[in-house]
């Protein structure tokens, strides 16, 4: 059941990146449609847990949530979904897996953490494997959104590296609430903001629903991407171990890359099938001392120090 349960959750979190890209092709609003799959993911997971006696809706008034929302889902999401208007699916996940690094790297430069000379290694792997996807297309003609999109998308990872940085004094202060509790509560607000972002950029008609496209994309991520995937990360977690589960960021990537190219025709090269394993080689070196751990520390003992990405991805939704 656990690697039943595993193997869903890498399939889960690599295919959300084509269906984020199928809706906004179809014309869904990124950010309306970005909210209303928060919000709504966020509201039917607090309620259940409410419902279970696992969440007080007092948890909602408290501006953490909101800060980490902001930062997590907000800032996070309202970049990818923008951004895959222009780029496609597997190179927005590809430049999604960065995340680790950035978190590393905010730890080091503002909080003077310092760290393992094989985690600063991956980091400039893992910037060398971002180049390689880059800049071969920057010496042909390429459109100015293309590049800004993926500028995008690696702005979007620095707000979700500071959300989890944040997230982790979160979950300390609210270590006797649910993290499905706490993960909720986030992503409604995020939600929120998402929607008051949609309000003053877009014209939204909710015609856009009508379409095929469109309300699949929505239903699918909502309810496969975020609630179902959230549900077994959760599980995964509490039958493991942080870490374990979070290793689905090695394995979705390519995952991503090859649904887009096998069902949405995207174009896959040598070169962005190197930028691809460069990239996850930074990231596994990024988190090489957890990985560490969970290979050959005996099962009843827990790991002593969790890296601050293993920590916070129970709570970034790229579902």
């Amino acid at each position: 059941m656990i690697m039943l349960a595993y193997s869903l959750v890498c399939l889960i979190f690599g295919t959300t990146f084509l269906a984020i890209k199928i809706g906004v092709d179809a014309g869904a609003p990124p950010f309306f449609s970005a909210g209303l799959r928060f919000f709504v993911a966020g509201a039917v997971l607090f309620l259940f847990m409410a419902w279970r006696g696992k969440a007080s809706f007092r948890l909602l008034l408290r501006k953490e949530m909101l800060f980490t929302g902001a930062a997590l889902t907000f800032g996070t999401f309202s970049a990818l979904y923008w951004a895959e208007q222009y780029v496609s699916s597997g190179l927005a996940a590809v430049l999604s897996a960065t995340g680790p690094m950035m978190i590393l790297l905010m730890q080091t430069a503002f909080l003077r953490q310092k760290a393992p000379s094989y985690s600063l290694i991956g980091c400039i792997i893992g910037i060398t494997g971002v180049l390689l996807l880059v800049l071969p297309n920057l010496a042909i003609e390429v459109s100015p959104l293309w590049t800004i999109g993926c500028t995008i998308v690696l702005i979007g990872e620095i707000c979700y590296a500071a959300g989890a940085i944040y997230s982790k004094k979160v979950t300390r202060t609210f270590s006797g609430e649910s993290p499905v509790a706490l993960n909720a509560a986030q992503m409604m607000y995020g939600g929120a903001l998402l929607f008051l972002l949609s309000l003053f950029t877009e014209n939204v008609h909710p015609g856009f629903l009508l379409s095929f496209q469109t309300a699949g994309s929505l239903l699918y991520l909502t309810v496969v991407g975020s609630m179902v995937g959230h549900t077994l990360f959760y599980w995964l977690v509490a039958k493991t171990n942080p870490v374990f589960p979070s290793t689905w960021l090695y394995i979705s990537p390519p995952i991503a890359v090859g649904v887009g190219f096998l069902f949405y025709g995207e174009t896959v090269t040598w070169i962005t099938l190197l930028g691809v394993f460069t990239i996850i080689t930074g990231t596994v070196l990024v988190n090489a001392g957890a990985l560490k751990q969970l290979l050959f520390k005996p099962k009843q003992s827990p790991p002593l120090i969790q890296p601050a990405a293993a920590e916070a991805y129970p709570q970034k939704q790229v579902l």
